[in-house]
């Protein structure tokens, strides 16, 4: 079970307690015939007072737990602290009475029992207060973390989902130019190699630098166009200030991907994708050309990516559709400036 205490600096507590204290002596102090003795005494009481009704009040707090949030305001833990501080008052009373016996108890002990009182009403309210920030504090924290492990969760479904499917489509292509003994098949076999390769070594990472992703990129691309051969056309223009700035791994080719599942490819009709910076935004655009028979979508892609955005920048993507042009931009990630 996931538990944190709440807690509140001992310097507050002793600091503010004896402020509460020299307060309470001030009215000693403002009197015809001050008596030094007596305002020291009382306002030692008042101290000890403050002191034990904070530290009583932050054990009897309940522990924040993610299984069990506390309900919040308590009356009867209110009530409960109430009775503490009447008798812990009663008992400093009946000591500042040993020490100063000329005074009249009686009127002595209202005073102090009734200052007692506001007293733990008001630290009582300070500390819900806190204590009430707090959890939500935890609870806010909690969601962050939740969020970000489901989408992780889910980025790394979306890649197994893409990653078979293409291994499928890339050994046909392979086995019908290794049958075709076309001279490109060893450059395939290592693009291949490579594009797994890094597969391997970035699908652990949340982010990755843009140079690297756009080596990923190359791989994929020329393995895209083994099997569609001038049905492709990727262009680049990054500009190279940019490449050292970081990109969830793998966005660049599930957009590319996302280009083919929905567009006709084809050499008398070749799919055009340009991939380009504009104004601390990396853009991947395409001519749309839709196919007539439209692919099952699960919406998991594009979806998952803009939330990843969300999560790590707090930006969305922006996606622009027009008749002629689907583009998607993606917010420049700074290492320095974004953490």
């Amino acid at each position: 079970m996931n538990k944190k205490t709440f807690k509140i600096s001992n310097k507050i507590i002793w600091l503010s307690s004896l402020l509460l204290g020299i307060l309470t002596s001030v009215p000693k102090i403002a009197e015809h015939h001050f008596n030094p003795y007596e305002a020291l005494v009382d306002s030692t009481v008042t101290f000890l007072f403050a002191v034990l009704i904070w530290y009583y009040n932050i054990l009897t707090l309940p522990v924040y737990s993610s299984k069990d949030v506390s309900n919040g305001f308590s009356v009867m833990r209110l009530v409960k602290g109430l009775f503490f501080g009447i008798a812990v008052m009663f008992i400093l009373a009946c000591i500042q009475q040993y020490l100063l016996s000329h005074l009249n108890f009686g009127p002595v002990m209202l005073m102090f029992e009734v200052r007692g009182i506001l007293v733990n009403i008001a630290f009582y309210m300070f500390l819900h207060l806190l204590h009430q920030s707090y959890q939500n504090q935890q609870v806010g924290i909690e969601l962050e973390r939740t969020k970000a492990d489901n989408l992780g969760a889910q980025y790394e479904l979306l890649k197994q989902q893409v990653n078979p499917h293409f291994l499928f489509n890339s050994l046909n292509t392979l086995k019908y130019m290794v049958e075709s003994e076309d001279e490109h098949s060893v450059d395939f076999i290592l693009k291949l190699s490579n594009f797994y390769r890094f597969t391997l070594e970035s699908r652990k990472l949340d982010l990755i630098r843009l140079a690297e992703e756009l080596e990923i990129l190359d791989a994929y691309v020329f393995l895209l166009k083994a099997r569609f051969e001038e049905g492709i056309d990727l262009s680049i223009d990054i500009n190279p200030d940019y490449e050292q700035s970081l990109i969830p791994p793998f966005t660049l080719q599930l957009l590319v991907e996302n280009c083919i599942k929905h567009n006709i490819v084809s050499f008398d009709k070749p799919l055009k994708i340009k991939l380009y910076s504009e104004k601390d935004m990396l853009v991947v655009e395409n001519r749309l050309q839709l196919k007539t028979t439209r692919e099952i979508s699960t919406g998991l892609g594009l979806e998952n990516i803009n939330q990843r955005y969300t999560h790590l920048l707090n930006k969305a993507i922006e996606i622009q559709v027009s008749e002629t042009l689907f583009s998607i931009k993606l917010p420049i990630i700074y290492e320095n400036n974004h953490h």
